[in-house]
C-alpha cells in the first residue's frame, strides 16, 4: 500500500546554522492516520512539517537533500499554493494567518482567491464544522483566543485538504476549549477520513485521541510507534525530556509491571484496589500586608465602532505579602486585563486600583514599574537590545543602578544565560526567551511579578525546570501573579487560585476550593489535573493533586510479607 506522505533521506540545514536541524530522516504516514509528533523544543518538530506543504524549501531556504512526496505529488515541483489544497497547515502562532476583518470573510479567503466559485458556501461549511457558525458576522478582534484558533483550523479546512497538519492545538487555550479542539479534529479524521497530524507537548491529549506517536529529538526520528506502546516508553520518553500522562507515571513510580494504563479510564482499572494515606497537605496562605488593591473596578475600552467593550465588571480584591496566586478562567475572562490594571499602563474606567496605597490613576507606568514587573505572553516583546546580557541590563543601566553589571552577572547565573548572554535573544528557544524574560523581570527589582501564560508552548520538561525557577522567586518578591490555563502548574505553585469568567471573579480560595467544585470547573471552562481526577474517581476522600502527592500517599490493599505493595 502506498503511503499518503513519504519523507525519504531528507537533511535540512537553514542558513547559517551550525548543524542540520533535519538529519536523514525517514517516515511513512497512512492516510485517514492520526500521528501524534512528540519531542522537545529544538528537536526539529516543526522543521519536518513544514516540508509537507512546501514552505521547505520554496520559503524557508537553506541545504536540502532527500524526497518529500505528498499524495504522489513530489514537494520540490510544486508551489505551496498547489500543495496548499492537500495539506492544511494551522501554525503555533496561529494569529498570524488570520488577514480580514471578519470571521466568514477570513474563513474564506482562500477558496475565495483560487477563484473557487462556490468560495462563501465553503467558508460556510468550514465555521460549522468548527462551531463557529453563529460567529460568522464578527469582526475578528470579537473573538477569544480559542474562537482564533478554531477560525485558523476553519480557514484552511475550506480548501478541504486531506491533510490537516496543527502546531500546538492547544498551547494558548483554556482546558474546555482544548478538549474541542480535539473532538473537532477526531471528527474530522473519523467521519470525514482526514489524515491529522498535531505536533503536541501534552502526552495525555495524545493518549486520549492519537493514534501514533513520532518521537523526534535533534532533527532526527527516535521511533513511531502506536500510541499505547509508545507511551510506555517511559525512559526513552524521560530521557528526551518527554513525560507521560500523569496516570501512566503513578503506575509505573507505584511498582507496576507489563503494560502500563495512558488513559484514566486505565489508570482507574488498575489502581481500583488503591487506598490512600491520609494528606499531609496544609495550606501554606498567610493574611499578611495588603499591597494591591481593587476597589468596585470597571474596565472597558472602545472598539472600532466607537462602542465600548466592557472587559471587566465590578472587581473587589485584595493581594497581600505573601500571595502566589493563579489566575484562572476560559479564553477571554480578562485575566490580562485584570493584571494590566496593576501596571498603570491601562486604567480603570470607574473604581481604584491601588498599588504600595497608591492610586494607579495618580502615578505614572514609568514609577510603578519600580514596584510591579509584567512579563509577557510573547517574550519577545520584552526584548530590546541585541542579545541576552543588553537586555537583561536595559532597564538597570537606563535607571542608572549602581553597580549594575556585578548584578547583570548574577541573574544570567541564576537564571543559567551565561553560555547564551552574547546571543540575540529572539532568535533562543522557547523556554531559553522565558528565563532569559524572568531575568529581565527580576533584574527591574520589583515587589510583585506579573506572569502571563509562563509555561505556553513549552515542552513539559522546560515547563517544570520554569516552575523551580518561579518558585525559587518566591523568596524574592512580595507577591506573584500568574494567568495560566497549566493546571499543574496552579496546583504545585499558587497557595491562591482566582478564578474568573467573563470579566467577573466568580472564586478566590485554593486548589482544594476549586478543583472540588464541578460547576465552578465547568463554568469557567477547567478542568483539574489528570491524578486529582484519577483519585476522586478511586473515591479518595482526600484526593491528590500531583503526581508526588499521589505515590507519597498511595498503598494497596494486599500485603506482601507484611510490608505494602
Amino acid at each position: 500500500m502506498t503511503s499518503q506522505i513519504e519523507i525519504k533521506n531528507v537533511t535540512f540545514q537553514y542558513p547559517g546554522a551550525e548543524h542540520p536541524v533535519l538529519n536523514n530522516i525517514n517516515l511513512s504516514i497512512e492516510k485517514g492516520d492520526f500521528i501524534a509528533i512528540l519531542g522537545g523544543n529544538g528537536s526539529g518538530k516543526s522543521t519536518m512539517c513544514k516540508l509537507l506543504n512546501g514552505l521547505i524549501p520554496h520559503y524557508y531556504v537553506g541545504d536540502m537533500s532527500g524526497e518529500v512526496t505528498v499524495n504522489g505529488y513530489k514537494t520540490t515541483d510544486y508551489k505551496v499554493a498547489d500543495l496548499s489544497k492537500h495539506v492544511g497547515y494551522v501554525y503555533q502562532d496561529f494569529e498570524n494567518q488570520i488577514v480580514s476583518p471578519r470571521v466568514l470573510e477570513d474563513a474564506s479567503f482562500a477558496p475565495l482567491h483560487y477563484g473557487l466559485p462556490d468560495f462563501h458556501e465553503r467558508g460556510l461549511q468550514a465555521l460549522k464544522l468548527v462551531g463557529l457558525e453563529e460567529q460568522k458576522d464578527a469582526f475578528i478582534w470579537q473573538l477569544s483566543g480559542g474562537q482564533k484558533h478554531l477560525l485558523a483550523l476553519a480557514s484552511v479546512l475550506s480548501l478541504n485538504p486531506d491533510i490537516i497538519i496543527i502546531d500546538e492545538p492547544v498551547a494558548q487555550l483554556d482546558p474546555h476549549h482544548a478538549k474541542d479542539i480535539y473532538d473537532i479534529l477526531t471528527e474530522l479524521n473519523e467521519v470525514y477520513d482526514k489524515t491529522i497530524i498535531v505536533i503536541e507537548h501534552h502526552t495525555e491529549f495524545v493518549a486520549s485521541y492519537a493514534k501514533k506517536v513520532v518521537l523526534m529529538d535533534q532533527g532526527t526520528i527516535y521511533f513511531s510507534l502506536p500510541v499505547t506502546e509508545a507511551l510506555n516508553q517511559v525512559d526513552t520518553l524521560l530521557a528526551h525530556q518527554i513525560y507521560p500522562p500523569q496516570v501512566t507515571q503513578v503506575a509505573r513510580e507505584t511498582g507496576m509491571d507489563g503494560k502500563l494504563p495512558v488513559t484514566l479510564e486505565e489508570g482507574l482499572t488498575h489502581f481500583s484496589t488503591a487506598e490512600p494515606k491520609d494528606s499531609t497537605y496544609i495550606s501554606s496562605r498567610e493574611q499578611k500586608q495588603a499591597i494591591v488593591s481593587y476597589e468596585d473596578v470597571d474596565f472597558a475600552y472602545k472598539t472600532i465602532t466607537r462602542e465600548k467593550k466592557q472587559v471587566l465588571h465590578e472587581i473587589n480584591c485584595t493581594i497581600h505579602e505573601g500571595d502566589y496566586i493563579a489566575l484562572v478562567g476560559n479564553n477571554g475572562a480578562g485575566k490580562s486585563s485584570f493584571m494590566r490594571l496593576m501596571t498603570g499602563l491601562v486604567k480603570a474606567a470607574t473604581g481604584e486600583v491601588t498599588v504600595d496605597g497608591e492610586n494607579t490613576r495618580d502615578v505614572p507606568p514609568e514609577y510603578l514599574a519600580e514596584k510591579v514587573t509584567y512579563i509577557h505572553q510573547n517574550p519577545e516583546q520584552m526584548f530590546i537590545e541585541d542579545c541576552v546580557e543588553k537586555d537583561v541590563a536595559f532597564f538597570m543601566k537606563s535607571r542608572k543602578v549602581k553597580d549594575y553589571q556585578t548584578k547583570v552577572d548574577k541573574l544570567l547565573k541564576q537564571f543559567e544565560l551565561p553560555e547564551l548572554a552574547d546571543r540575540d535573544s529572539r532568535l533562543l528557544s522557547g523556554g531559553q526567551q522565558r528565563r532569559a524574560s524572568l531575568a529581565i523581570g527580576v533584574g527591574m527589582n520589583p515587589e510583585i511579578m506579573l506572569l502571563d501564560e509562563p509555561t505556553a508552548n513549552l515542552d513539559i520538561a522546560t515547563r517544570k525546570h520554569i516552575t523551580k525557577l518561579l518558585d525559587d522567586l518566591k523568596r524574592q518578591l512580595k507577591a506573584v501573579v500568574i494567568a495560566t490555563h497549566d493546571m499543574q502548574l496552579a496546583s504545585e505553585f499558587a497557595n491562591r487560585i482566582i478564578v474568573m469568567h467573563e470579566g467577573r471573579i466568580i472564586h478566590d480560595g485554593d486548589r482544594v476550593s476549586v478543583f472540588q467544585n464541578y460547576r465552578l470547573l465547568e463554568k469557567a471552562g477547567l478542568m483539574p489535573p489528570q491524578v486529582f481526577s484519577l483519585t476522586k474517581s478511586l473515591g479518595w476522600e482526600e484526593p491528590a493533586y500531583t503526581v508526588q502527592e499521589f505515590i507519597e500517599r498511595y498503598q494497596r490493599e494486599e500485603v506482601d510479607n507484611g510490608v505494602y505493595a
